[in-house]
């Protein structure tokens, strides 16, 4: 009997004696891995030499699978930022190159899914499927795969769509001191897609647990949560998977982008971001600048954003629309990362924290708000009738203010604050309440022809609900209008038709 024989007859039946008969027809192969050693672990950042042929970017492994990315390299050493928790490594242990950059999966099976940057699933469904690996860097589409941005994104929010308009491929700021509802206009932006084929993505860069939970919530109970992904890097993450989440996240979009259709990806917010990216950049001993932040803070924000915009009917048509959240404080507009942003982006949403307080919500400060796209990529029905509201909004706060002094005033004067307050709470929307372009039309013609002059606030909000209730469903004139339809002659009498208030609406 020959010696091989018992083992031989312990792995019969069991599948591993085919096994190692292939593997014994295989010839072996020989591979050259280069290994280097952690010199020092410290937050979110490693120290590691013997990598002498490592690159910029490259991502490496450690033990225990954990992963880092090149972040500096200066002769034998390199300073990795660690995307994975340090709990477990030490200096001495091992680390290798891979060859490859960090990735994350893109494709249709992350609909309806929650997953870092890296495409690990943070929900309760498994593994994410049918996915492909993309690099989270790509370089933005030059000039000549761009088309001007003509088509709108409407938001359902009446003070932004008839006076601060967004289009398809534009690159929005939302900008404003904490709690004064900068997710919300983005959660409502995401919730009025419902008719669209707009696939949207959040991503969630240093926000707490509860606060994403309230958005996925949201989500699910509108039944949009199959037509979006979000992208979590929360506050216990470590600052490097902070710094890639909003790459990840347009590398997701981009795979939707390159097949025509249109994306919406939301970061909330940079100024997290710009944050960990600073932590990371201190840790690293690079030389800091302006309050603390790297010199190259710019270039890190303006890479990101330039992969917006809407590609040309060559490659598709689709488009990228991304809405950046940023943070104020004490309304300071001239900080350092905000002034960056503003100058990046085509324009912004400035939600002031004087409104909010008054109840004035969406606290949208139309003096400081502006888009730079403007009435391009604004319907032409909301064009008609909101075309001069921001300065007679303006008008009428300079005349308010004037009022308060308790001076005598004609009845022209007084006809004027009627009319202002009307518009003003016209404007005033409730969160979760997304309008169609319809209802929006129909309420500032209202408000603007003086149907709504001289009511009380809870008149003025029953009034709006009842012509509101009289646009919505199926009416037909609300499709024409939002694909683009003119407001003529016959559309204008239905609008007053609409907009007519009774004594029974107010």
């Amino acid at each position: 009997m020959s010696a091989n024989a018992p083992y031989a007859a312990a792995l019969a039946g069991t599948g591993l004696e085919d096994a190692l008969a292939a593997a014994r027809e295989t010839p072996p192969s020989l591979g050259l891995a280069e290994i280097g050693r952690v010199l020092s672990v410290t937050a979110g950042v490693a120290t590691v030499s013997g990598l002498t042929g490592a690159v910029a970017e490259e991502l490496l492994l450690f033990k225990n699978g954990l992963r880092g990315q090149v972040g500096d390299l200066d002769g034998e050493r390199a300073g990795v930022i660690l995307l994975d928790p340090a709990e477990g490594l030490s200096a001495g242990d091992p680390v290798r190159r891979t060859g490859r950059v960090a990735e994350t999966p893109t494709g249709e099976g992350l609909l309806g899914r929650i997953v870092d940057p890296l495409g690990r699933p943070l929900d309760t469904l498994g593994p994410v499927a049918g996915t492909l690996a993309r690099p989270v860097e790509a370089e933005a589409p030059p000039i000549s795969h761009r088309a001007p941005v003509r088509r709108p994104l409407l938001t359902g929010l009446k003070v932004v769509d008839a006076a601060v308009p967004i289009g398809l491929g534009q690159r929005q700021l939302i900008i404003g001191d904490r709690q004064t509802g900068k997710t919300s206009i983005a959660l409502d932006t995401i919730l009025n897609q419902h008719a669209s084929e707009l696939v949207s993505i959040y991503c969630a860069i240093g926000q707490r647990a509860d606060a994403v939970a309230r958005v996925v919530a949201a989500l699910r109970e509108a039944e949009m949560m199959q037509r979006c992904i979000v992208v979590v890097a929360s506050g216990e993450a470590p600052p490097g998977l902070a710094f890639l989440a909003p790459y990840a996240a347009m590398t997701m979009a981009e795979h939707f982008v390159a097949k025509g259709r249109d994306a919406l990806v939301i970061f909330d917010d940079l100024t997290r971001h710009a944050r960990a990216y600073r932590e990371l950049s201190l840790l690293l001993r690079r030389p800091p600048g302006r309050e603390a932040y790297p010199g190259d803070i710019f270039y890190v924000h303006a890479r990101l954003l330039e992969r917006a915009g809407q590609l040309s009917a060559e490659l598709g048509g689709g488009s990228l629309t991304a809405l950046p959240v940023v943070e104020t404080q004490a309304e300071n507009l001239a900080a350092y990362i905000p002034t960056n942003l503003i100058s990046i982006t085509d324009g912004q949403v400035y939600l002031s924290p004087r409104l909010f307080e008054k109840g004035r919500l969406p606290a949208v400060d139309l003096g400081r708000s502006v888009s730079r796209v403007g009435g391009k990529a604004q319907l032409p029905a909301l064009r008609a009738v909101a075309g001069d509201l921001r300065i007679a909004l303006s008008q009428f706060e300079e005349l308010e203010t004037f009022a308060r002094l308790g001076t005598r005033l004609d009845a022209a004067t007084e006809a004027k604050l009627a009319r202002g307050r009307a518009v003003r709470g016209t404007l005033l929307q409730g969160e979760r309440a997304p309008l169609p372009p319809l209802a929006q039309v129909a309420q500032i013609a209202a408000a603007t022809e003086g149907r709504l002059d001289g009511l009380d606030p809870d008149a003025l909000d029953s009034a709006l609900a009842a012509i509101a209730g009289r646009s919505t469903g199926d009416h037909p004139l609300g499709a024409a209008l939002a694909a683009g339809a003119p407001l003529d002659d016959d559309a204008r009498a239905e609008i007053m038709r609409l907009g007519s208030v009774s004594d029974a609406d107010a």
